[in-house]
């Protein structure tokens, strides 16, 4: 019986200390984005965070972006990936949920470590004129983000419904429906004065959900 109750808390105890990696490992990781995002924009003359997209800031030219692209989106890329590989575990274990976490691990983590490896051309080349491969790679990666990371904060909003969940079940479906408005506001006119905006408003979701996550995860389980 004693060594039944000795696994038991063994195991209480590991599940603790990976619950408190995997909410650091998640904070982590966002901060590192939006540091990076941040930083980038400080570091070019007359940046414009209206109309000028995130990756502009890390382009090819750019005079610290290979910086940024190391020390800043990829490691931020490979945490958040981790974050929601690791995340999925704490909830109950359906389908659909799981395909959430691991679709955005994939496409928003993975990703933002492919599109820091492949940076965009001299202003990201938005009307792609000769473009280069590592353009024509990062726009491709960025275009699947946008398509996917919001359907899949939104199917486990759903898969979380029934749970006890709720609170982190609407937060998750209203926070892909802003990211898709926005995913809709953007592609329908990228000559906008305010693309920049958008696409920090469609981040800026994304960031959002995986703290609300990390700080559902490290709250004790009722």
């Amino acid at each position: 019986m004693s060594d039944t109750v000795d696994i038991l808390d063994l195991n209480k105890f590991l599940f603790l200390i990976l619950v408190e990696r995997t909410f650091l490992i998640g904070i982590l990781g966002v901060s590192l984005f939006v540091i990076s995002s941040i930083a980038g924009g400080l570091l070019i003359e007359n940046y414009n965070i209206l109309n000028q997209f995130i990756s502009e800031s890390f382009a090819i030219d750019t005079e610290y972006g290979i910086f940024l692209r190391i020390f800043g989106y990829i490691p931020s890329g490979i945490l958040i990936a981790l974050f929601c590989f690791l995340g999925a575990r704490y909830f109950h274990p359906s389908k659909i949920i799981q395909i959430g976490f691991y679709g955005i691990g994939i496409f928003y983590g993975l990703a933002t470590v492919i599109v820091g490896i492949f940076p965009c051309d001299s202003g990201c080349n938005k009307e792609l004129i000769d473009p280069s491969s590592s353009q024509l790679i990062h726009n491709f990666v960025a275009l699947l983000t946008y398509l996917f990371v919001p359907v899949f904060m939104i199917l486990i909003g759903l898969g979380l419904k029934k749970s006890h969940n709720n609170i982190f079940s609407l937060q998750s479906i209203v926070c892909g429906a802003i990211s898709i408005l926005f995913v809709l506001i953007l592609v329908s006119n990228l000559n906008s004065e305010y693309i920049g905006l958008y696409q920090r408003i469609i981040e800026s979701a994304f960031v959002i959900w995986i703290i609300f996550c990390a700080i559902l995860i490290k709250k004790p389980k009722p």
